[in-house]
This record gives C-alpha cells, sequence and structure tokens, in this order.
C-alpha cells in the first residue's frame, strides 16, 4: 500500500516509520530543518526495545502525495483545513484520509471536504516526541483505535496492515465517543502543561497543579455530559488522573510546541471546551482562564 504523511512530526513519523519498516512506500510531508536532516540521514526512530532509521521518501511537495492510497491526516488542528484543501484536488478518489489528530472538530471538517465515505479517524495513545530534527522517540505503550465516518470505508485492511506492523490496533463502532473519551484527557493535561512547563507526573505531584488539572477536568466532564455522552463523574474523573500515573513522564504536544515556539492547538483543546460551556450553559472558568492566556501566547507567535 502507498501511503502518505501529511504533518510528518512526532506522530506522523511514528506510525509512518512503522509501516515504512514493513515495506510499505511512505512518503513524508514535512519543512524545515526536520525534512532537511531526514533527506540527508534519513529518520531515526528511538524506542525502549530499540532504535532503526527509515529510508522512506522525504518532500515538502505536496504533489508527491498524489498517488497515496491511505493518508495518515497528522497536522496540527490549526491546520486542519488549509491541508485538507490543498490535498483534495491532488489525491485519487480512492484514497483514504485517517485523522490521528486531537480533538473532536477535525473529522467533520474532513468529512466535508473528502466526504465521510473516505474519513477514518484513530484515537491515538502514543508517547512520542521530536527529539531533533530527524530522530523520534517513543516511550510507553502504543495503541490505535479506529473508526469510519461511513460503513463504506474499508476499516480492516488498514487494522490489518497496522498490526503486521506490530502496532496495537483495533476498530470502535463508535469512535466519535472514544475521541471525547481521550479529549477529556487531553484538555485536562495539555493546556495546563503549556501553561506552566511542567510534565505530567509533575502537574499530579504540585498541589496547586493538581487542584487545577482537577477543576479543569470537572468542566470537561460536564461539557461532555450536556452533549450527550454517557459519563458517570464518579469514575470518569478518577480514571483519568489514573492514566495519567503511566504518563508522568509526559511532556505533552502542546508543551513540545511552546517549547518550539510553534503555535500550540488551543482551539482544540480549551478553547473548544469553553466555546461548547457557552453553548451548553455549562460554566468553564478554569478552561476560560487557561484559554485566555494560550490564545494570547499564539497571538506572539503568528
Amino acid at each position: 500500500m502507498n501511503i502518505a504523511v501529511a504533518g510528518a512530526g512526532a506522530v506522523g513519523c511514528y506510525f509512518g516509520g512503522r509501516l515504512a519498516r514493513t515495506g510499505c512506500d511512505v512518503t513524508f510531508l514535512a519543512r524545515g530543518v526536520h525534512l532537511d536532516a531526514m533527506k540527508e540521514q534519513g529518520l531515526k526512530i528511538k524506542e525502549e526495545a530499540g532504535e532503526y532509521i527509515i529510508d522512506g521518501r522525504f518532500t515538502d511537495n505536496i504533489r508527491d502525495l498524489s498517488e497515496a492510497d491511505l493518508v495518515l491526516f497528522c497536522v496540527k488542528s490549526n491546520d486542519t483545513k488549509r491541508m485538507a484543501d490543498v490535498l483534495q484536488p491532488i489525491l485519487k478518489e480512492t484514497a483514504a484520509v485517517m485523522t490521528l489528530q486531537n480533538g473532536v472538530e477535525n473529522e467533520e471538517i474532513l468529512e466535508e471536504v473528502f466526504g465521510a465515505a473516505r474519513v477514518l479517524s484513530a484515537v491515538t495513545y502514543v508517547q512520542s516526541s521530536v527529539v531533533s530534527p530527524g530522530e523520534i522517540r517513543q516511550q510507553g505503550r502504543v495503541k490505535l483505535v479506529i473508526g469510519s465516518l461511513s460503513s463504506k470505508t474499508d476499516v480492516v485492511s488498514i487494522i490489518d496492515l497496522l498490526q503486521e506492523a506490530g502496532i496495537d490496533c483495533k476498530e470502535s463502532s463508535n469512535i466519535m465517543t472514544r475521541k471525547w473519551n481521550k479529549l477529556m484527557w487531553n484538555a485536562t493535561f495539555n493546556p495546563l502543561s503549556a501553561v506552566s512547563g511542567a510534565r505530567v507526573g509533575e502537574i499530579l505531584d504540585d498541589e496547586q497543579l493538581y487542584r487545577t488539572a482537577k477543576k479543569i477536568c470537572e468542566e470537561v466532564v460536564e461539557v461532555g455530559i450536556r452533549k450527550g455522552f454517557s459519563i458517570d463523574p464518579e469514575t470518569a474523573i478518577p480514571t483519568i488522573f489514573s492514566r495519567a500515573e503511566f504518563a508522568k513522564q509526559h511532556q505533552t504536544s502542546m508543551l513540545q510546541d511552546r517549547l518550539r515556539g510553534k503555535p500550540m492547538e488551543v482551539e482544540a483543546m480549551c478553547g473548544y471546551i469553553k466555546r461548547q460551556g457557552e453553548l451548553l450553559g455549562v460554566e468553564t472558568p478554569a478552561n476560560q482562564s487557561i484559554y485566555s492566556v494560550l490564545n494570547y501566547m499564539n497571538q506572539k507567535l503568528m
């Protein structure tokens, strides 16, 4: 299968690299010094079990993705519409597009551009980071849960392909509920880590940061309940924090973006919760406070 990675950052490079290692023809769309390093020395991936180098096709030319059978859509949520619009005219009509992004709004944008029958959504459980240009580090468990937006989309063959690459992968018949469950974790820890500069474990271990995370989480859960998701706060909130115990060394994606001077996914995280709260009549003061700070920081980067 011909694979394209649209947005070859930490997540795209990791999953694209695993697929390339099994013999798939993978094209990585990247830019800047990260692209230059991969062109010169390949893509280096470091895992707990060892490290390896991928000699794939690395490019900044969008037309090099035109023969893809499957696009791993991994750009930041801020860039979803722009990337979808430039991809749509050049992709084959049979090409599937699978989002591995944070948030729960990207699917709607991709469906509008490509049609529901071509769009897949994946919940990604991965702790990957770009440690230097052309070098990815992955720690902890890796898992994908994939679902389609239409019964016409072939999910089984893609799951088989990923499993052949050694990735724990399964199908979900209710993928947007799974995406919401992940959003609750992300919205609790990502924005707060970006503001504070703290890793997940530092948030858990600091009394004041922990109290703030708990308040954010309570607001997120309430928004989810008002949106009609079946969420029990008595079990959901402890589960979110217990899962965080397994990611104490994790530097969240929003914090990674801040440290690299890149725009953060503010709107897809706390911005989304704030807007949904306003629509549903849910007070979200903790999310509003974090949002106002991060939004200001983002504006300074633009």
